[in-house]
């Protein structure tokens, strides 16, 4: 085993020496247009938006699960700002961006360690904006899309399989992905599909991985045995749905690639939406005679993010707020649906960011200002139709593939003494809670505590 944790550490000095020693020849990289100053504050502040959802998704992710895993579902979130920045620069980039393969993949030469990826403008890619802003927009795209993941094999994960996991998913799925729906030569962006800002690439994607990691790690023994555990900490959740909400301004908006039109207007839809969904799934709740919770309206509103996300500059504010609505009971079924199964996916990923994903693929299809089925233009429904298709059996077939690879690598389940403990402790050494905690004196009369009824005690 400690030969084993020598690796990763390895593997990180050989990419620091590489990339200080060993060069390729200089690549020919085409250059746009004069860059636009107000393009260029607006991309690098939507960038640094959209990096704030993935500590952003920790905090909602961690105030969900139990007490005794919140620093391990928190850490599998931040961790992949380093694992994904160093893989997109070293050749995630060049997959997802670099000169198409026949509409399938980038050449990973390309823009290997970022060659070539500097101050200036690229004629397709960043025409007012330099590449490298584009190439950092789009990585924190590639960052939170294994992070979403997590959220479904939370509590029961090992530490160094999920890293090694995440490196294959961004490789093997995401980036292919990314080149298909967004590079200018990509099959699906040819055949017309629409994806403002991610509803395919990041949602669904993420949502069919979620998916495959739940069946394939199995249920919680908490889950076979029907229990309920209560979340560790709800105003987690609240400050992270915020963060969310505030980033996702960028993810959305900045898809634009510009300080214009389009991105206002993503603005606004982004935020109707997600008002909309928030209240959608609260309301709907309360209408089936569930109290309306925190936890639900929070859930409710990363839904109508989700929903507006592919649609977001291609609809009008009316259409995103009918979105919203509309997807809020959409996920809300299916994580209801969900619940009464068998399958542990542990923060309903895939009823929220996949359903989510597919319900806004679909809609805009038939929205999308133009080109929409709802004018008459049966092609770009068809298109989405067909893409719905094969990005789910990509991202489920492949993802349960890589499960698989990296299951034979490294376990991917801790075992059950480990789960019991709790991956705080077991994976990490760490604790959510700083010292013993007991809330009431309460004894039984020989000195020993006994707590009331609603009491917390926590030691």
């Amino acid at each position: 085993m400690k030969r084993a944790t020598r690796i990763p550490f390895l593997l990180l000095v050989v990419l620091a020496v590489a990339a200080l020693v060993v060069k390729g020849p200089a690549p020919a990289i085409p250059t746009g247009g004069p860059i636009n100053s107000g393009d260029v504050a607006w991309m690098l502040t939507a960038a640094a938006l959209v990096l704030l959802m993935t500590p952003g998704l920790s905090f909602f992710y961690g105030g969900m699960v139990s007490l005794k895993n919140v620093v391990s579902t928190m850490l599998q979130s931040v961790v992949a700002l380093g694992i994904i920045s160093l893989v997109w620069v070293a050749v995630g980039f060049s997959l997802a961006f670099g000169d198409s393969l026949g509409g399938f993949v980038g050449n990973p030469l390309t823009f290997a360690m970022f060659d070539g990826v500097g101050e200036a403008t690229h004629p397709t890619l960043s025409p007012t904006v330099p590449l490298v802003v584009f190439a950092l927009f789009q990585l924190k795209f590639a960052i939170i899309t294994p992070a979403l993941i997590t959220g479904s094999f939370a509590e029961r994960v090992r530490f160094s399989s999920y890293l090694l996991f995440i490196v294959l998913f961004s490789l093997f799925i995401y980036a292919p992905l990314a080149h298909w729906t967004w590079h200018p030569d990509g099959f699906l962006r040819k055949w017309g599909v629409l994806d403002f800002a991610g509803g395919t690439v990041v949602h669904m994607s993420a949502g069919w991985a979620a998916l495959a990691g739940a069946l394939i790690l199995g249920r919680r023994q908490s889950h076979v045995s029907n229990e309920t555990p209560s979340p560790a900490n709800v105003p987690f959740v609240l400050l992270g749905t915020g963060m969310l909400w505030f980033g996702w301004f960028g993810f959305n908006a900045g898809s634009a690639l510009g300080a214009n039109g389009a991105a206002a207007m993503a603005f606004a839809t982004t935020n109707t939406a997600s008002a909309a969904a928030m209240l959608g799934w609260m309301f709907f709740d309360w209408m089936r005679g569930r109290k309306p919770s925190a936890l639900g309206a929070c859930i409710g509103a990363v839904v109508g993010l989700v929903a507006i996300t592919p649609a977001a500059g291609f609809v009008t504010i009316r259409q995103s707020l009918f979105i919203g609505v509309f997807a809020s009971v959409v996920s809300n079924l299916a994580a209801h649906w969900k619940s009464k199964s068998t399958l542990d996916d542990t923060l309903d990923v895939f009823p929220c960011h996949g359903v989510g994903g597919m319900v806004g693929m679909l809609l805009t299809g038939i929205l999308a200002k133009d080109v929409g089925l709802i004018t008459g233009q049966w092609a770009t429904f068809l298109a989405h139709l067909a893409a719905l298709v094969i990005v789910s059996a990509f991202t489920f077939c492949g993802s349960w593939v890589l499960y698989k690879v990296t299951d034979l690598i490294i376990p991917l389940r801790v075992s059950e003494e480990q789960e019991i403990e709790g991956l705080d402790l077991s994976q990490h050494g760490e604790t959510a809670i700083a010292a013993e905690l007991i809330l009431a004196p309460s004894t039984n009369g020989q000195g020993v505590h006994v707590p009331k009824a609603g009491e917390l005690v926590l030691s």
